[in-house]
């Protein structure tokens, strides 16, 4: 049977307070708790570690020898317990963040200096794929997901949302004219997702409604492709906020069939184990990302 920490906190606390009673008194237990305490631990490991007088306790060379040991592992608990608190105030060590490469270069990356500023001690390490990854088995504390989600073993925390836009360059735009009517686009050409399916639904209205599933003239499984191709005007494409809106305010990307677009908004969520104890390292991250997308 295994020595407890009360056991340790009991003899050390007798040996410093000189009392059994003095000692169930700073600890808040009973006098009967403090000696039953002891005599386990002394029955524990077979020796005796205080001699008990009708005037006090004198420790035996054992017991001697056990205190100084006793003090050691209870104050590297003591110091344990303060790094943690610590932690907790200015959180510290590697965080593993995980997200689509177009959400990471456009929407993280350029978070990431004010972030290390805010928490100097938290060590980024961020990793891009742009289909969803086995956290486990990644070992990534983090992943960011956009669209619905669908693993329910996941916990997730909503970050915001972000509108989808049908956009083009100028330069393709001056050369195959802009479409003045969903219909028009049949005579575009149109950048889509290799996979899923679901991205090359594009939120046009229309007879079919609010959605328009395109026949993609080229396709790519990277957003980050597709927006790199609309700006060499290779074609039309329907892209996030997040990626574009750089691209929107500077030119380089407008609009096209606005009127005819609905408001529809891939949701942003970071996303953990259920079974996941949040550090203070991972709140701080969700709670600043939060607040920056906000």
């Amino acid at each position: 049977m295994k020595t407890t920490i009360e056991e340790l906190v009991a003899f050390r606390t007798v040996v410093d307070t000189g009392s059994i009673t003095a000692a169930s008194e700073q600890l808040a237990q009973t006098v009967s708790g403090i000696s039953r305490a002891l005599s386990r631990l002394e029955q524990k490991l077979d020796t005796t570690l205080l001699r008990r007088t009708t005037r006090r306790l004198e420790l035996t060379e054992e017991g001697a020898a056990f205190l100084q040991r006793t003090r050691a592992i209870l104050d590297a608990i003591d110091d344990a317990e303060e790094q943690m608190a610590a932690r907790r105030q200015q959180p510290a060590g590697r965080l593993r963040v995980n997200a689509a490469s177009p959400f990471m270069l456009h929407a993280i990356v350029p978070l990431v200096p004010e972030f290390r500023r805010l928490y100097p001690q938290i060590s980024l390490e961020l990793d891009t794929d742009d289909l969803p990854i086995d956290l486990l088995e990644r070992r990534t504390d983090i992943a960011i997901r956009i669209g619905p989600l669908r693993d329910s073993t996941l916990h997730a925390r909503p970050l915001g949302t972000h509108r989808l836009r049908v956009l083009a360059s100028p330069a393709y735009l001056e050369a195959h004219g802009k479409p003045r009517k969903v219909a028009d686009l049949a005579e575009h050409a149109l950048l889509g997702f290799t996979q899923p399916e679901s991205l090359n639904r594009w939120p046009l209205r229309g007879v079919h409604g609010d959605e328009w599933n395109i026949a993609p003239t080229l396709m790519a499984s990277s957003g980050e492709t597709l927006r790199q191709l609309a700006l060499a005007g290779v074609g039309i494409v329907c892209l996030s906020d997040f990626m574009t809106g750089a691209d929107r305010a500077s030119g380089a990307l407008v609009q096209v069939l606005a009127k005819e677009t609905a408001d529809v908004r891939q949701p942003v969520n970071a996303v953990y184990y259920r079974n996941t104890q949040l550090t203070a390292r991972i709140t701080s991250f969700l709670d600043f990302l939060s607040q920056r997308m906000a």
